[in-house]
């Protein structure tokens, strides 16, 4: 498995049955491939759409059913489409019961950043600021490292999401939970050790002690 599948795998296990779950763009969108067996998940998407799969076999893509980044998803029985402020009343309104969301940046206090890189060109925020103020769970899908860069930091350099503290953090190396205490090493990667999690972070961790091996 390479780093995506490994923590595309791994949040699929904190989906539970017969909720109501956003999927950010790019990594997050995998975990559709991974639902539980004989579990009803409904997954939303921002732009307007409920009950939406994995990516379409090559060749049968739909141009009109795209997730909130433009990539293209289908459409499982029953799924339906709304417009954006109903969209957006979902979200801010408590009644999603997950999202999942990717990240530049999470610090010792838990807080994310990602929506934007200074100096670069964006669009806008999106829903991001939304979905980690009115999910009942933010999780947070990503790379531990980048380019030989830290992610998970003591301190954000990049601008915040929200105040909010994320609720689980899932990388190719560990899974992280943000407490008032602080970052909670809670599992470990396959085949990765403590100290390896440590040298790639440059948060303080807090070390349980054992630190179980993910079951993916």
């Amino acid at each position: 498995m390479d780093a995506k599948e490994i923590i595309a795998r791994r949040v699929a296990q904190e989906l539970r049955d017969r909720t109501l779950v956003n999927l950010g763009i790019g990594l997050p969108t995998l975990v559709a491939h991974y639902v539980p067996a004989g579990m009803l998940v409904a997954f939303q998407s921002e732009n307007g759409i409920i009950g939406f799969g994995a990516r379409p076999p090559e060749g049968m893509e739909d141009p009109n059913l795209t997730d909130a980044g433009g990539g293209f998803i289908t459409a499982l029985p029953g799924a339906f489409a709304f417009d954006s402020a109903t969209s957006f009343a979902l979200i801010r309104g408590g009644h999603l019961a997950m999202t999942v969301l990717g990240g530049l940046q999470v610090d010792a206090q838990g807080h994310l950043a990602n929506w934007m890189v200074p100096g670069r060109m964006v669009a806008g925020m999106g829903g991001a600021m939304d979905l980690v103020a009115g999910a009942q769970r933010v999780v947070i899908a990503m790379q531990h490292a980048a380019k030989g860069e830290a992610k998970i930091v003591p301190k954000l350099t990049l601008p915040p999401t929200s105040s909010r503290r994320v609720s689980l953090v899932v990388t190719d190396l560990a899974v992280i939970e943000p407490t008032a205490e602080g970052l909670v090493l809670r599992e470990r990667a396959p085949g990765v050790a403590v100290s390896e999690i440590l040298a790639a972070t440059t948060a303080p961790l807090i070390l349980p002690a054992t630190v179980p091996e993910m079951t993916l």
